[in-house]
């Protein structure tokens, strides 16, 4: 039996705004406790991935209403990334509180299960998060004048964003496992920046059209802003992946 759309929307708004509660609830404890920003252990991890993976959740649910997919395969694939998104948040703030690496980590039995199954989180939101994409450009999205470019490219840096995350992890895996672990837990600086800018471009240029929906320009005035920004940001991710080439 399938959720109601209204349930899964408040299911999952609900539960991203948990995962940025979280965050920010570990930015006050790094204020207190202190300690470094940077490192495999650091407060930063629980308090970024929870506000990344929260807005991502909120973004995504809210983007995905233009898509022409069916009441009934979203409301079987957004709980399933909402249930994903609680594990990967779930695992790196238990491992920043126990104070050891949450991903790359095999050190006892127990790190080796959290860093698999981070790692194996990680594949189920490539593949639903590609699959929202592909449905993207299937179909033309609903919405404002803008909307359907904007999810769209939204969709497809957040396809790099995907990419980069897991070529961090198949690099980090590769040193793990020739024995260089410290450096693997350095190695995916160079693509950060990238992953981190495609992210959110799902939340922005969709966010943008929805609020050029509010102005009394013309349809064909909005569709150019959007388009122009669209462009903006793509410029963005090309500049951070020549960064991560020149430097990876």
């Amino acid at each position: 039996m399938k959720m109601p759309r209204a349930a899964v929307d408040r299911l999952c708004h609900t539960t991203g705004l948990l995962l940025v509660l979280s965050g920010l609830v570990h930015l006050v404890v790094f204020a207190v406790d202190g300690g470094p920003w940077d490192g495999p252990v650091s407060w930063r991890k629980p308090a970024t991935f929870g506000l990344s993976f929260g807005v991502t959740l909120i973004a995504v649910t809210w983007v995905t209403s233009y898509l022409r997919t069916g009441d009934r395969l979203r409301s079987v694939l957004l709980p399933v990334f909402a249930a994903d998104c609680v594990v990967e948040v779930g695992g790196i703030t238990l491992q920043a509180w126990r104070r050891v690496p949450s991903h790359l980590n095999g050190e006892t039995p127990f790190d080796t299960v959290v860093s698999m199954t981070l790692a194996v989180g990680g594949g189920v939101l490539v593949v639903l998060l590609t699959v929202f994409a592909v449905a993207s450009f299937r179909h033309r999205p609903t919405g404002p004048a803008g909307m359907p470019l904007a999810v769209r490219s939204g969709f497809a840096l957040l396809l790099v964003a995907l990419a980069s995350g897991a070529a961090m992890i198949a690099r980090g895996v590769v040193l793990t496992r020739t024995g260089h672990q410290e450096a693997a837990y350095h190695s995916t600086a160079p693509l950060k920046p990238l992953h981190g800018v495609s992210l959110h471009a799902v939340l922005v240029l969709p966010l943008l059209a929805r609020l050029l929906s509010r102005t009394p320009w013309g349809e064909r005035t909005r569709r150019r802003i959007v388009a122009v920004a669209a462009g903006c940001y793509t410029a963005a991710v090309v500049v951070a992946a020549g960064w991560a080439l020149l430097t990876y």
